[in-house]
């Protein structure tokens, strides 16, 4: 067994959820408490921490994952060529190990970040602004710094 990407439409993490669960699929939508301004006020909201993204565990050899293509608020599984890629497991690990509240709060846009321990141990960058979109082009990037050493 090992996870993969899900890649929702938009706006639509929740459904694909619901949806690839209710086929007895493993699935994984790791949330964020984020604070927002919605109608003049400051709200505590609930969204997804990668927007457009989930996770799937699945077995490829013994699992039919074709039924992940036509489920409703699926995209696609997420590949590198023809296969589905792969994702760490230490990397799903750390991901569920993160708090649950918004990073506006522990760091400032323009705030150099380095891994200081986990499977990404070493990895910086430049932290930009809290955004769903902004945080899934971070997480497929440091995907695919995994699934290069994985492949490679």
């Amino acid at each position: 067994m090992q996870w993969f990407v899900v890649h929702t439409k938009p706006r639509q993490e929740q459904r694909a959820l619901e949806n690839l669960q209710r086929q007895g699929f493993a699935a994984w939508l790791p949330m964020l408490s984020v604070e927002k301004f919605r109608r003049g006020r400051l709200e505590k909201v609930v969204e997804p921490m990668f927007s457009r993204y989930l996770f799937i565990r699945l077995d490829m050899e013994h699992t039919n994952w074709t039924p992940i293509r036509s489920t409703l608020g699926v995209s696609r599984l997420v590949s590198f060529g023809n296969r589905p890629a792969p994702m760490s497991d230490d990397l799903i690990q750390a991901l569920r190990n993160m708090p649950e509240r918004a990073p506006e709060k522990l760091l400032q846009p323009g705030q150099a970040v380095r891994v200081i321990d986990g499977p990404l141990k070493g990895l910086e960058a430049v932290y930009q602004q809290a955004d769903g979109e902004l945080r899934a082009m971070v997480l497929v990037a440091a995907w695919g710094e995994c699934a290069s050493a994985v492949t490679g």
